[in-house]
């Protein structure tokens, strides 16, 4: 049987004299042909795990039975030389995943196929954007047939086609027989691709079984409902680079809220520190409704010049979600940096929650409707007599 049995004891490091378990007591079973979420927010213990199970990492007690052939993708292009062109990568890589020579070659059309990149199959990967680097490390690891398909956000990166046809392809390997563990922050695409999902909470296991139930949990559990969250500097997430100091939404008028109105804009504050002079810089929202769908994300270097210098030292990066977009319902905001395609700095989940309530004046609030959907924008509309006697508009 292609499946996976793990008991997983404490790893540890030491920081400031004291134990850090990443995982503890994780006992479970996945069998064979199973399709297996794994959510929690970060420094939950996932990475970690996934590691465990690829055998990157051991664990410092306990034991992991693993019966079948493992490929993992636990983050984008794992295991490419950026030195290497396309084809030499996806050789590489099959060897690494125990494949014949003969086999990469059977599978190569398909691979390249799927990559979209057959025009630059034999470039140098340092040279790809982040879509084609995404494409073809997906597409190596999916199609070269392991029993066991171990994926870590593979969706974070990519637009959403790609997206559609990442989940289309794991659901083919399930198909197969083959077992897939899937770890992602996308609660839409967890739930329509894992029957079963396990969710971490600082290294445990909080709770095993039917997704839709957890995922609703999961997401009614987390995220900072104040408004504010600050992080001590010693435990601020960061790198050598850069460090977040805190998160903030308020309303049009400076208030530090959780709450808004639909007529309301919404003032989203990152409060980082720069530790060196910095080019290139990035940082990043994503908003994401109470069913786990992806509302919107935004990155400052979509305004900025990417080569925008900020010296070291202490800044606030503010973005503004206008009034009158978001419908009544909760959201979660989680954020980011990093330096593109070098260097991540830091990646928090779901760090605030706040609340869109009604407003008297909100969009369509003279006929007070429930309406489907995440946004509540007032889009333009004309009409027009059959008989072209008069004509009316609204305004955009």
């Amino acid at each position: 049987m292609a499946g996976v049995k793990a008991l997983v004891g404490k790893s540890e490091t030491e920081t400031a004299n004291r134990e850090f378990w990443a995982l503890r007591d994780i006992n479970f079973d996945v069998a064979q042909g199973e399709v297996v979420g794994v959510i929690g927010r970060n420094g939950a213990g996932k990475s970690t795990l996934l590691k465990l199970l690829s055998r990157i990492t051991h664990p410092t007690e306990g034991r992991i039975e693993i019966q079948g052939r493992v490929g993992s993708l636990l983050e984008v292009g794992t295991g490419f030389d950026r030195e290497l062109t396309g084809r030499e990568n996806t050789y590489l890589n099959g060897a690494i995943l125990g494949m014949r020579k003969k086999e990469i070659d059977r599978k190569f059309d398909e691979i390249v196929a799927f990559a979209e990149i057959e025009k630059f199959i034999d470039t140098p990967v340092k040279r790809y954007s982040s879509g084609m680097y995404t494409r073809l490390a997906f597409a190596v690891a999916a199609h070269l047939e392991p029993e066991i398909l171990i994926i870590d956000e593979v969706l974070a990166v990519g637009d959403a086609r790609f997206q559609a046809r990442c989940l289309g392809k794991m659901g083919d390997v399930a198909k197969q027989g083959r077992t897939v563990l899937f770890v992602s922050h996308n609660m839409a695409a967890v739930t329509s691709f894992c029957p079963r999902t396990i969710w971490l909470d600082r290294g445990h296991v909080k709770e095993i079984g039917s997704t839709q139930g957890i995922v609703t949990r999961y997401l009614q559990h987390g995220g900072e409902d104040s408004g504010h969250v600050r992080f001590d500097t010693a435990a601020a997430p960061g790198s050598d680079a850069v460090r977040l100091l805190g998160v903030r939404t308020r309303n049009g008028a400076g208030q530090t809220t959780n709450t808004f109105g639909t007529n309301e804009r919404i003032r989203v504050e990152l409060d980082y520190e720069t530790l060196r002079p910095t080019k290139g810089l990035r940082l990043g929202v994503t908003l994401v409704g109470s069913g786990g769908e992806t509302v919107l994300s935004s990155k400052d270097l979509d305004v900025f010049d990417p080569d925008l210098a900020r010296p070291a030292g202490r800044h606030i990066s503010t973005c503004e979600i206008p009034a009158n977009f978001l419908n009544i319902g909760q959201f979660f905001l989680s954020v980011g940096s990093d330096f593109p395609m070098v260097q991540g700095h830091f990646n928090v989940d779901r760090v605030l929650t706040f609340t869109v309530e009604a407003s008297a004046d909100m969009v369509g609030g003279h006929v007070p409707d429930s309406r489907a959907g995440l946004i509540r924008v007032q889009l333009p509309w004309t009409m027009e007599s059959a008989n072209g006697v008069g004509t009316q508009s609204s305004s955009d």
